[in-house]
């Protein structure tokens, strides 16, 4: 039986090493987990929840698939009360806010032995900056696109010490040498709410104009690599 797995979430899956102990917070159904046992490609699964509803729901799915020996199920806010026995641990379909609270709950992630798969929602520039701040860092990104949106999934480690731009914050070095198909239109998307933006404060006088000009210009700068990457 095909598993009824979204684009952006396959696109999560791409991340996960073989053999890897994985760890899904936010499971819902638990297709993600239970497309990794299907594939081979994880060794076991943690499906938690903050939700019984999904939980029970990611259960059945995986007794329905025949996953159910390697999958273990947790009723869990974010990771506070999920085991440690991980290798990668996947974020999926969250705004930025409550990953950040995810992480933030979490010191114990800081540890190099964990790489984290996170795909947000929103305000994709405020996670990034606050992962760099907190002494992460991504190694990979790539695109996925599901109806009429483009999501970004990042594979994050800590690595404490390295440094962003105001700038890479919109469009990561990772996504911008990933010669990704779909990098045009998700720059044009980032481009068009920053120029909005922009424009507003112009508008308002806003004292953090010079601010947000530069990074509109650097973004500009980089569209040679990013339509000649991706014709």
């Amino acid at each position: 039986m095909k598993i009824p797995l979204s684009n952006r979430l396959l696109a999560c899956c791409g991340f996960v090493h073989p053999g890897d102990r994985v760890a899904d917070v936010g499971c819902d159904h638990g297709y993600l987990g239970i497309h990794l046992l299907l594939n081979g490609t994880a060794r076991s699964v943690i499906a938690s929840d903050v939700n019984q509803g999904p939980l029970d729901s990611a259960r059945r799915n995986a007794e329905k698939y025949g996953v159910r020996t390697n999958m273990h199920f947790c009723l869990s806010d974010g990771v506070k009360e999920i085991p440690r026995d991980f290798d990668c641990l996947v974020c999926a379909g969250m705004g930025a806010d409550t990953m950040i609270s995810i992480l933030n709950a979490a010191p114990w992630l800081k540890d190099s032995r964990y790489r984290l798969i996170l795909q947000c929602q929103s305000k994709r520039q405020e996670l990034r900056q606050w992962l760099y701040d907190a002494g992460y860092a991504i190694r990979r990104e790539t695109l996925a696109k599901d109806g009429k949106f483009v999501y970004s999934i990042m594979e994050v480690v800590y690595s404490p010490g390295e440094h962003i731009t105001p700038a890479e914050t919109y469009l990561s070095p990772q996504l911008l040498d990933s010669r990704h198909p779909l990098l045009p239109e998700y720059y044009q998307r980032v481009k068009q709410g920053l120029t909005l933006t922009v424009e507003g404060m112009r508008r308002a006088q806003d004292a953090q104009l010079p601010a947000y000009e530069s990074i509109l210009t650097d973004l500009e700068r980089w569209e040679d690599r990013i339509y000649g990457n991706c014709t």
